[in-house]
């Protein structure tokens, strides 16, 4: 036997070694970013070589400096960051002009909701690449880790931008959410008590509103009881209870999610004459087609519009408003997840991880995740299948 240092075997080594891209989102005021200088240095600790164009991370409040201090080598155009990387992290889906920057058996991973992109699907098809999709990476307890973190803000958002829009000038009633002593504070209610409906609920009983939130889940009506303040009501969502609550409400949140699916109207067209003029409806939904009939998908721009005196805030994006806060947040919560594609290689890591399994959606042309192929009515092909074949 040879003489020398003998070495322990870690757990790191011999692992892969991939290149990272991270490119600057290019969606109408998308000021999110894919990786944090923390990040970075993540990926650098495990020996990764990560590749960030320029001012990609800017609208976050991270400098380039930043992220060459981490180790990041910084590109001048999204062109070099796609032909060098192995993965692409993002947060946003691509757009038509990067379609073309993909390459065969790059690694995307990033929100993708191919189920509400025809174009999106048949491009990612034809580009050959693999699609790991941020929103379909799901726990054995149903929950979707990726997702969360940005239903926690948008959830948190939504009593504030109501608040805004109840302001006279703004075309609301022009009531102060809270109230003064004296007057009482305006009434909130809240449609669906999951993830971003208890933290809008949260939000606006901290502003001292009158919050009644509707759930058709008792079993989660009485843990909310349980733990929510007392200026928060539950009551069981049917029909007639929506109706007889809007008359009275000043802010309508939208909060229903259904997984992967369009979200059912609990508010229909003919439900906004029965309301006060001023209302502020917040449909937080929208990015799944919303919860309220009359929501059409707004922007940051041009976040809202009237119909029959009903203010409308429809904004698909909500975390893009507040990107320093929802880049850390998003990354805390995808990092291990990336990490873990870069150390293993994505084959091995979907095998090890039965969550990010369910994460790939599009693999080398072939649609893998039923939700997309249904939406489309494209086949869907065994994800063991496609692995397989891709190793060999």
């Amino acid at each position: 036997m040879l003489s020398g240092h003998f070495h322990p075997p870690t757990f790191h080594h011999p692992h892969y070694l991939m290149l990272i891209g991270v490119p600057k989102e290019i969606k109408n005021n998308e000021n999110r970013v894919g990786l944090t200088p923390a990040g970075v240095a993540e990926f650098r600790k495990h020996g990764h070589s990560v590749y960030v164009q320029a001012t990609a991370g800017n609208g976050s409040g991270f400098s380039d400096a930043e992220y060459e201090q981490a180790g990041a080598t910084v590109l001048a155009t999204i062109e070099e960051v796609y032909a060098k990387a192995e993965m692409i992290v993002k947060v946003k889906e691509p757009i038509a002009s990067e379609y073309p920057l993909i390459k065969e058996n790059q690694l995307l991973f990033t929100y993708f909701h191919f189920a509400s992109g025809e174009e999106l699907t048949h491009a990612m098809i034809e580009r050959k690449a693999v699609c790991l999709a941020y929103e379909t990476v799901e726990l054995p307890s149903r929950a979707l880790p990726l997702l969360i973190p940005m239903s926690e803000v948008a959830g948190r958002m939504a009593p504030q931008e109501g608040a805004k829009y109840l302001e006279k000038p703004l075309k609301g009633r022009g009531i102060l959410l809270g109230g003064v002593p004296g007057v009482k504070p305006a009434e909130v209610l809240v449609l669906g008590a999951g993830i971003v409906g208890t933290q809008a609920a949260k939000i606006a009983a901290g502003l001292g509103a009158k919050v009644t939130v509707m759930d058709i889940s008792l079993n989660r009506l009485r843990e909310l009881d349980d733990f929510m303040p007392k200026n928060v009501v539950t009551q069981y969502s049917n029909e007639y209870n929506i109706r007889e609550a809007i008359k009275t409400a000043d802010l309508i949140i939208g909060a229903v999610l259904i997984p992967g699916a369009k979200a059912p109207h609990l508010i229909t067209r003919d439900m906004l004459k029965t309301m006060r003029a001023g209302t502020v409806l917040v449909d937080v939904a929208v990015d799944q087609g919303g919860c309220i009939e009359t929501c059409e998908p707004t922007t940051h721009e041009n976040p809202t519009f009237i119909i029959d005196d009903i203010v409308h805030y429809c904004v698909a994006n909500m975390p893009g408003a507040v990107p320093y806060t929802s880049t850390l947040a998003l990354t805390n919560a995808t990092l291990p997840y990336a990490v873990k594609l870069a150390n293993l290689g994505w084959q091995e890591a979907c095998r090890r991880d039965e969550a990010l399994r369910l994460g790939l959606n599009v693999v080398h042309g072939k649609v893998v995740y039923k939700g997309v192929a249904d939406a489309w009515g494209l086949p869907l092909e065994s994800v063991d299948a496609v692995m397989e074949a891709a190793v060999a």
